[in-house]
Parts: C-alpha cells; structure tokens; sequence
C-alpha cells in the first residue's frame, strides 16, 4: 500500500492511502499541484464529483480546499474500500458511487467533475456524458493523454503538459 500526501487546506500534510495496482494511477504531485491552481477560485463552497477516484485523492483535495461535498465515482471495489478508509481516516462524511462513470446516476449538478481516468486505456467515451452532471458554467477538469477530446456540452478553456499528462479545463456552456 502507498501513500500520498495532501498538499494544501485544512488535511494539507496528512497521508492518505494509495492502492498498490496497475488498475489505478494517482496523479503525480506536480500535475495535482497545476490541476488544483488551474481551479482554485472555482473550488470554494463547491459541489464535486470525483470521478474515475481510485484512492480519493482529488476529491478529497477539493475538500481540504474548501469544497462543500464531493461525490466519489470508483468502479474498483478495492480501491473504494481504500475511499471509505481514508475518508473515515479524516473523519469526512461523502458518498461513493462503486460502479462504471457510464452507469453513474445522479439528481444533484456539480460545480467541478475532477477526471483522471487511466491512462492505458483511455477512452472519450466514458467521458461525454459527464457535462450533464454539471451546473451551468461549472468546471471539468480531465487529466488525459495526448490531444484534448472534444467534448459535448463544454468548451475547452485551456489545456497544460506536464510530462505525458495534459490537463484540460472545460466550462459548461
């Protein structure tokens, strides 16, 4: 089991668990780092969705940064299990939705859907539908490889390299 370190807010120096599996990736500290600055002012207050969340570390970011909630989407059972323990481990209160984003469901909209699906099999199809998920002029960031997919229902505001990973932020329209 790894663990990673919560970089800023309220939980900033405390560690979280990090599933030990080719199944889930966490994020680097400096793409975490760019990705969290690129969204700063759209995180106070907010209402997110972590989605793709292996170990919960974005969504337990944009908590320690002054989110209001977050909702968790994770698909591997294990590394949910590794969810709920950090967040009791915090002392956080937040729902888990295990399943595929695809078969994700939800009432409530979102401020900010934080993505960083994995990599080595990267596809745009499991992410067109998340901008129904967002309130009007919310925020999407994507964590990808390569070009930034266009996606329907957003406009593509910026995108950033770090290494292999972009970062691409999208408004809702």
């Amino acid at each position: 089991m790894d663990t990673i370190k919560i970089t800023s807010g309220i939980f900033r120096g405390r560690s979280i668990k990090s599933p030990k599996s080719n199944l889930t990736h966490p994020m680097g500290a400096r793409e975490k780092l760019a990705l969290f600055n690129m969204i700063v002012d759209d995180l106070p207050g907010s209402l997110v969705l972590d989605a793709f969340a292996g170990s919960g570390a974005l969504g337990i970011e944009a908590l320690s940064r002054g989110s209001s909630g977050v909702v968790f989407i994770e698909k591997g059972t294990s590394a949910s299990k590794i969810i709920r323990q950090n967040l009791e481990t915090l002392g956080i209160q937040a729902e888990i939705f295990v399943g595929d984003v695809v078969n994700f469901a939800a009432e409530q909209l979102f401020d900010v859907i934080l993505a960083d699906p994995p990599y080595d099999n990267f596809d745009p199809k499991k992410i067109i539908n998340l901008p129904k998920f967002l309130k009007k002029d919310g925020v999407l960031a994507l964590s990808h490889p390569g070009e930034a997919p266009e996606i329907p229902g957003v406009k593509l505001e910026k995108t950033r390299k770090y290494a292999q990973a972009h970062i691409s932020i999208y408004k809702r329209l």
